[in-house]
């Protein structure tokens, strides 16, 4: 089963990762987490089904903080890379993509990110509140 999904936010970003984080009993894979100039795509693998009930609460939260994401072929040439194993750093080269996070979901390396790219511009835009 996976999730992907575009937020206009950090913030909306860390509510989904604190979401998993107070579920551990989700078989989560791996999350990536990409940052685009205009919002944020995160991509939610599970390692295995959960049960119709479980699925639908799932994109009932994700739906209210986001909308589903169709990628562009250079996005889904990077998740795809990503999936198969490939270093993020490579990813990112390749295919001129901002990969914040992939693996087990981590607040710190989100916040971090966050920081150093508002730092960066000397101010705080929108899609990074």
């Amino acid at each position: 089963m996976e999730y992907l999904y575009y937020l206009a936010n950090a913030s909306l970003t860390l509510r989904v990762v604190q979401h998993l984080h107070s579920r551990p009993q989700m078989p989560v894979s791996f999350v990536t987490v990409i940052h685009q100039i205009d919002g944020w795509v995160v991509r939610i693998k599970l390692k295995s089904q959960i049960s119709p009930q479980e699925d639908g609460d799932f994109r009932a939260f994700l739906n209210e903080l986001g909308i589903t994401y169709e990628p562009p072929m250079r996005v889904q040439m990077a998740l795809w890379s990503l999936e198969a194993g490939q270093c993020p750093v490579d990813v990112m080269r390749r295919y001129q993509v901002a990969i914040v996070s992939h693996g087990s979901p981590e607040r710190e390396e989100i916040e971090a990110f966050r920081q150093q790219f508002v730092r960066g511009l000397g101010y705080c835009p929108e899609t990074l509140a």
